[in-house]
């Protein structure tokens, strides 16, 4: 089965997002204007949809066709406002970068902020990002980025958390072998829902080296507090990624006193 015929057959998938229409002002519907064409890629089943057009594929023709050339492919899935991706852009010019987010407002000030710097190597997808992820090809990526996804807190939602076992083998198609998917969250449930997800699996390696305890039951919304009377375990999880800036989404966690889970899986 394709990639493509496989995105056919996920038409029912739970979503990882609320479907909310940001309002821009003036200042940010300009820059969508102006910089759409450089930056947004045409990828979409139509206007206002987030999921991809019939007969899609993500493959290395297309990126050569896109960047133009055939440098690495690093993909952000959930960019925010683009703070990190656009750091990186900017760090890395011989590496092409993918911002996929969902959001009006995440959208427009990434391209402002990219269009000012006078980017080349950065586009953005506005789709959902197993969507793009199910209509990728082998090895199209050199490595996936997942920093802070929505942590659905309620125990009833943790189904629409974006890690799950559907996106792991669609990353792990779209990386090449021995690249990586590297993830950060401040939310201790949400490292362990990432350990159950991914490290039993026999197409990643945890590359981990370092030892963290974690409650092996979840909490959720209003439970929170019970997670330090629980049965632990330990977990390998990774030092923080030098790659990734701070920003002011992590400082706000920070801030609040969270702990930082950093977590780095290998495609065998």
């Amino acid at each position: 089965m394709t990639a493509v015929q496989e995105n056919d057959h996920r038409i029912h998938q739970v979503l990882s997002f609320v479907r909310r229409t940001g309002r821009l002002d003036d200042r940010l519907r300009r820059a969508w204007q102006r910089y759409a064409p450089d930056f947004l890629l045409d990828v979409n089943a139509g206007p206002g949809l987030l999921d991809v057009r019939p007969g899609f594929v993500f493959d290395r023709a297309f990126v050569g066709e896109t960047w133009g050339n055939s440098h690495p492919l690093v993909i952000e899935i959930g960019t925010g406002q683009g703070e990190n991706v656009i750091a990186a852009a900017q760090n890395r010019p011989g590496t092409n970068f993918l911002a996929v987010e969902v959001y009006d407002p995440g959208v427009a000030h990434t391209m402002l902020r990219a269009g000012k710097l006078g980017l080349s190597n950065l586009r953005i997808a506005q789709i959902n990002a197993p969507e793009l992820f199910a209509a990728s090809e082998s090895g199209v990526a050199d490595e996936v980025w997942t920093f802070f996804p929505d942590p659905w807190p309620k125990m009833r939602h943790h189904k629409r958390r974006l890690v799950q076992p559907a996106l792991a083998s669609d990353v792990h198609r779209a990386l090449r072998k021995g690249s990586v998917w590297r993830l950060a969250t401040d939310i201790e449930d949400y490292a362990l829902h990432v350990h159950e997800v991914m490290d039993g699996r026999d197409d990643f390696t945890n590359a981990g080296t370092l030892t963290v305890s974690l409650p092996t039951e979840h909490v959720g919304k209003g439970t929170a507090d019970k997670a330090a009377t629980l049965p632990h375990a330990d977990f390998k999880e990774s030092q923080r990624y030098e790659g990734r800036i701070l920003t002011n989404f992590e400082k706000k966690g920070l801030a609040a006193g969270r702990v930082i889970h950093d977590f780095t899986y290998q495609a065998k």
